[in-house]
């Protein structure tokens, strides 16, 4: 009897102690924000090239002017992503939290954030898109860049070696990016400028809602940034720059208003999960992770949209990328392991 007790005690695996438990949470976390990083940057560089095929269709196609276009393909993306958010919150409960946090601080820092990086940095965007093609999907991911310096100005965090190197190295690939310009693109410049706005708009959003972002479930803080952005772009934007009749004959054609509904929702999938992301990993490692949408984007334009590749682009997209990851963390911390 005490044999057979010694033999099974013998063969019995030893309790797990709170080290190894809380180990084995950490390692969760840690795998669950980084998948959800990557998939932010994969769904960005996704949402980038169907507002781009959107804009293809009358229509946006014919659309005179610079700004009318580009803002009605923003205004309906962040409206109908706020609108796919607005389903999944109603699903778990939430609804009544998104009025609820509009009336706090955190929530007031998310609106603020909603309107830079809404109206101003998406719309930005789309006009880099449409004039200077994928080229402007680079520039626009130094958003990185602009948050270390605000955070520095602002919150006074101050930049390491590091993060200096890593600016630099931005500003570089941006150089050589700009080096060659594509034949038959007489406002490429006016657009790697506006890719510029974009990316310092970013920086103050990041900056921004990463305090509201902190105090609001994730969920709640995407959704209203959505919402508020599609509802500021449609109802005082479109009016401003001419482009309620363009809006009335994108909701006539339907066929760019589906593919506006299909970059709503990866615009959606990926901002959650680059909140989710910050939230499990901490927001340096998320935003290095997210900033990857500048090799998918301009991947998937190759790829798609028959985007010339060219020495420039493929080099510049890698040099900003790679800086981009540098402002925001030591690349040897994603090798390590442990905490």
């Amino acid at each position: 009897m005490n044999g057979d007790s010694a033999a099974v005690n013998y063969g019995a695996a030893a309790p797990m102690t709170a080290d190894d438990k809380m180990k084995q949470v950490n390692k969760k976390f840690r795998v669950t924000g980084i998948t959800t990083g990557l998939i932010s940057g994969l769904t960005y560089g996704i949402y980038t090239t169907l507002v781009l095929v959107a804009g293809y269709y009358e229509p946006l196609m014919g659309a005179a002017g610079v700004l009318a276009a580009p803002y009605v393909c923003s205004g309906l993306n962040d409206l109908f992503a706020g609108i796919w958010l607005t389903l999944y919150n109603a699903r778990c409960g939430r609804l009544s939290e998104l009025g609820r946090s509009l009336h706090t601080f955190p929530g007031k820092m998310i609106v603020l954030g909603s309107l830079l990086g809404g109206p101003i940095a998406n719309g930005a965007y789309l006009v880099g898109l449409a004039m200077a093609g994928a080229y402007a999907i680079p520039i626009s991911a130094t958003c990185s860049l602009f948050g270390a310096i605000f955070a520095w100005i602002f919150l006074k965090q101050k930049p390491t070696k590091r993060v200096i190197a890593g600016m630099m190295i931005c500003v570089a690939g941006a150089i050589v990016i700009n080096w060659v310009k594509p034949e038959g693109s007489p406002n490429f410049t006016l657009g790697i400028i506006c890719a510029l706005i974009a990316a310092i708009s970013w920086g103050l959003e990041g900056m921004l809602s990463s305090y509201g972002g902190a105090m609001i479930d994730t969920d709640v803080a995407v959704n209203l940034r959505e919402l508020i952005s599609g509802i500021v772009d449609l109802v005082v934007i479109v009016p401003l720059v001419g482009g309620m009749a363009l809006l009335g004959g994108t909701f006539a054609a339907g066929l760019p208003l589906i593919w506006l509904a299909l970059s709503g929702l990866s615009a959606a999938v990926s901002f959650v999960c680059w909140y989710k992301s910050n939230s499990t990993v901490g927001c340096a490692i998320g935003m290095s992770l997210n900033v990857t949408y500048a090799f998918w984007g301009v991947l998937f334009c190759v790829m798609f949209l028959g985007q010339q590749l060219t020495s420039t682009i493929v080099i510049g997209s890698v040099v900003i990328v790679f800086g981009a990851i540098l402002v925001t963390m030591n690349p040897l911390d994603l090798l390590k392991k442990g905490e």
